[in-house]
């Protein structure tokens, strides 16, 4: 239980309850105002389920990264690897996610480019859409949110592809 905004709705008038009017919406929060935190670039969107009194009770509805975030990770001299997939939990919900890796410099590397071959981004793209399927479901909706909250996904992708070419930034 979190008290993150208010929110204007207009008076009850004849049939029209104005607590119907709150149900349905989606509210986007950054995640440093859910914890508390200074820096996050992650923001959720949560969909107003149900009003009690002066209180909406709410569910996840989506996980996005901000603008600035997915800018600053973009960069030349590298390869950028997308992947999506739809899955579903345990619990029923529907998720269509997207997942986005850049590669990285070997250790001892001189050239000042880190292009991965199309092979390889092939077998990067297939690893990722293995982990985040397997992630997702075997747990239910709550269980999912939990893992985005600290990226444990991404670590997951990041060391399963160690092995085929260094990755960084891994949402």
């Amino acid at each position: 239980v979190r008290q993150i905004g208010k929110t204007l709705v207009t008076r009850t008038q004849g049939t029209k309850i104005a607590s119907d009017g709150l149900k349905g919406r989606v509210f986007e929060v950054s995640l440093a105002d859910l914890q508390n935190d200074e820096v996050t670039f992650r923001k959720f969107k949560l969909i107003a389920e149900d009003v009690q009194g002066r209180n909406v009770l709410t569910n996840f509805h989506g996980m996005d990264l901000t603008r600035d975030k997915l800018c600053s990770m973009v960069k030349k001299w590298q390869t950028l690897i997308e992947a999506h997939l739809d899955v579903k939990t345990t619990d029923g919900y529907l998720l269509r996610i997207f997942c986005i890796g850049f590669t990285k410099k070997r250790a001892n590397q001189v050239k000042k480019t880190c292009y991965a071959q199309h092979t390889q981004i092939k077998a990067i793209r297939k690893k990722m859409l293995e982990i985040v399927g397997r992630e997702i479901t075997s747990n239910d909706m709550k269980e999912v949110v939990n893992k985005l909250i600290p990226d444990s996904i991404g670590k997951d992708i990041e060391k399963a592809c160690q092995g085929i070419y260094p990755l960084h930034d891994v949402y």
